[in-house]
């Protein structure tokens, strides 16, 4: 197929609107459920380069969870703990594929940011990845394939409507790529830089030590800001990214953005929140909503008389400013990413709040010294990459 036309572009009054590829290859992809509109497309197609490239640096089958043409979260297939099978409302007994476990811990990073999520994965969707996509609230799936099994799981979603995409794994676009604004086409290279280990090499901090479950990490960081919109930052950990700061026009903006969604993400495994007595008859949604009000700064919200008694059993006592802070204290060995240089060292200070123990950047601000200093300061690794990584 040449052209797929589509329902209509970002918005129902911008047609007509299409997809094909400009020096008139086939499409690589192939819808086999649905009608995917203009942005399913533009995450389905950024996060498959997302995912590809994470498959490709750690040979782990990787997952991201996309909205708005950024990610909200992106994993690696690592097996859950069973605390993060509780958070991500996983059943001890299920059995999950590494797939399964990628598409777990993308989606479920956050969850907030994932519902109506459009998923990229990197390897043939299987049964077990199908059963937890169709119980989440979803646009559509990419992958390079479907079993069968998976296939019959999801065309059952939305009553025969959920998006359905096979890529072809062996495209590859052409170098150089275009795009229009106001009738005017801009065209630039297409950004296959390659993200690795070797971009780690050069660490200017006192501390010179980097495992490689932090390389890991970073090396996760950077591959999801490379298809993050920016000013972008994000923090890793465990194989998966926790907090994905995205569109920031300052820099600490990004840093305090997504450290709030890393610290949400570990809150969450607070034995206070673990324990929140809720209703057996209240939705995932209705879940993930109570649990960010509570945990956040208007917890009143859902503690209130008449509010509560909507989601719990009985009232919880308030999570208090003190243990919030108590336990996130400890929380340590984070990796944090950004797509440009830190100007100012008012990100590190603020990262170190959310256990950030490892940097990468690309360096070269006038401020880099201060920055370095305060990362001796609090006993961190950054690397400096050489590298920028915008994306829009």
């Amino acid at each position: 197929m040449k052209e797929l036309e589509l329902k209509y572009g970002c918005n129902p009054n911008q047609k007509p609107s299409s997809i094909f590829v400009n020096d008139g290859r086939d499409l690589p992809v192939e819808v086999l459920s649905g009608r995917p509109g203009y942005i399913n497309f533009m995450d389905a197609l950024n996060g498959w380069q997302l995912v590809r490239e994470l498959k490709e640096a750690t040979g782990l089958p990787s997952a991201t969870s996309f909205k708005h043409v950024s990610p909200a979260g992106a994993a690696c297939g690592l097996p859950l703990t069973d605390v993060l099978r509780k958070i991500y409302f996983v059943p001890e007994d299920e059995e999950l594929s590494p797939l399964a476990a990628a598409y777990a811990r993308a989606r479920g990073a956050d969850r907030m940011s994932s519902f109506g999520d459009f998923i990229s994965l990197s390897d043939v969707c299987d049964a077990a990845t199908a059963r937890l996509i169709k119980r989440e609230v979803s646009d559509g799936v990419i992958a390079p394939g479907y079993t069968d099994e998976a296939l019959e799981i999801l065309r059952s979603k939305k009553n025969g409507n959920y998006n359905v995409i096979a890529m072809d794994p062996d495209y590859e676009p052409e170098p150089i790529e275009h795009k229009d604004v106001f009738g005017i086409t801009f065209e630039q290279g297409h950004n296959d830089l390659k993200i690795g280990k070797e971009l780690l090499s050069n660490i200017v901090t006192a501390r010179k030590d980097l495992p490689e479950e932090a390389a890991r990490d970073l090396i996760i960081s950077l591959i999801t800001l490379k298809y993050t919109q920016s000013n972008s930052v994000c923090y890793a950990k465990d194989g998966q990214a926790i907090g994905i700061g995205a569109g920031q026009q300052s820099r600490v903006h990004c840093v305090r953005l997504a450290g709030s969604k890393a610290d949400n993400w570990y809150l969450r495994q607070c034995p206070k929140v673990l324990s929140l007595p809720f209703r057996s008859d209240i939705k995932r949604a209705d879940r993930d909503n109570a649990i960010d009000v509570y945990i956040g700064e208007e917890s009143d919200d859902v503690l209130r008389d008449g509010s509560w008694q909507l989601v719990f059993t009985e009232r919880p006592e308030p999570f208090t400013a003190a243990e919030k802070r108590a336990w996130l204290d400890t929380m340590s060995g984070v990796s944090l990413g950004s797509d440009a240089f830190f100007p100012f060292s008012d990100n590190i200070e603020r990262a170190r709040k959310s256990g950030v123990a490892y940097v990468a950047e690309p360096g070269g601000s006038v401020r880099d010294d201060a920055v370095i200093a305060c990362c001796d300061r609090y006993d961190m690794v950054m690397a400096f990459t050489g590298i920028r990584l915008f994306h829009h």
